[in-house]
C-alpha cells in the first residue's frame, strides 16, 4: 500500500473518527477511508458504463427498434 496525504475538514474527520471507532468492520481510520473510496471508485465506473450504453442506445434507437420489431414478427407472426 502507499501512504497519501488528504486534507480534510475537522468536522468529517470526526465523523469518520466516530464511525471508525464504533464499527467492527474498520480497524482504522485508514480502513474505513479505503472502504469508502473503493466504494466510491465502484459507482462511479459503473454509473459512467451506464452513460455509456445510454448513449450507445440512444444513438441507434431506430435501428434497434427495427431489430426489435422483426424479432417479434418471427417470434409471432400476424
Amino acid at each position: 500500500m502507499k501512504t497519501i496525504a488528504v486534507t480534510i475538514d475537522e468536522e468529517t474527520l470526526d465523523r469518520v473518527d466516530e464511525l471508525a471507532a464504533s464499527s467492527d468492520r474498520y480497524t482504522s481510520r485508514s480502513a474505513l477511508v479505503r472502504a469508502a473510496l473503493d466504494g466510491y471508485v465502484a459507482r462511479e465506473r459503473r454509473l459512467r458504463e451506464e452513460d455509456r450504453e445510454r448513449r450507445i442506445i440512444s444513438e441507434h434507437k431506430e435501428s434497434l427498434a427495427d431489430e426489435l420489431a422483426a424479432l417479434v414478427a418471427e417470434q409471432a407472426p400476424a
